[in-house]
């Protein structure tokens, strides 16, 4: 899977300049690929620890209005998800004052996408950290998906980006 993801510091999402993310199926290089429906939620919530459980409450009700069964197995793996990187970005991005989550539908794909405009990457699997992503990886990876960390091209912060496929 291929997605290229860019931040502009003090923009929403949707405004322009603000982040934009295409998403290509694996194996799509750059071919020209028919269109697929991609539907989207993305919102912001400040860098504080109770911003996990708003963060989490969002993705429960985008998830449902995007089409996912609330209690199904896949829709509770997304909520886990969103909930460890709003957590890891609280713990370890102090240099940004939020996170923009966004939650993706497309072509039988989850994607579950979360920036910060800190530009330290993490080192997942680490001695004494990254039990966060080995956990959202574990996740991912029981739905034939997997973690992926893309640092703004500008240096103005990450995206961690999350992808499940969709029980069909």
């Amino acid at each position: 899977m291929s997605t290229a993801s860019t931040r502009t510091p003090g923009r929403e999402p949707g405004e322009p300049g603000g982040r934009t993310t295409v998403i290509r199926r694996p194996g799509a290089g750059h071919r020209t690929a028919p269109a697929v429906p991609v539907r989207r939620r993305t919102w912001t919530v400040p860098l504080v620890p109770a911003s996990v459980r708003e963060a989490r409450e969002r993705a429960e009700r985008s998830l449902a209005e995007l089409g996912l069964a609330p209690g199904a197995s896949v829709f509770d793996a997304a909520l886990l998800v969103v909930s460890e990187l709003v957590a890891n970005a609280v713990r370890h991005a102090p240099r940004s004052p939020d996170v923009e989550v966004a939650v993706t539908v497309t072509d039988g794909l989850l994607v579950i996408a979360v920036g910060d405009l800190d530009p330290r990457l993490p080192v997942p699997f680490g001695r004494t950290s990254g039990q966060g992503f080995r956990t959202v990886t574990d996740v991912a990876r029981a739905y034939a998906g997997d973690l992926r960390v893309e640092s703004d091209p500008g240096g103005r912060g990450k995206t961690v980006i999350v992808w499940f496929a969709l029980p069909g």
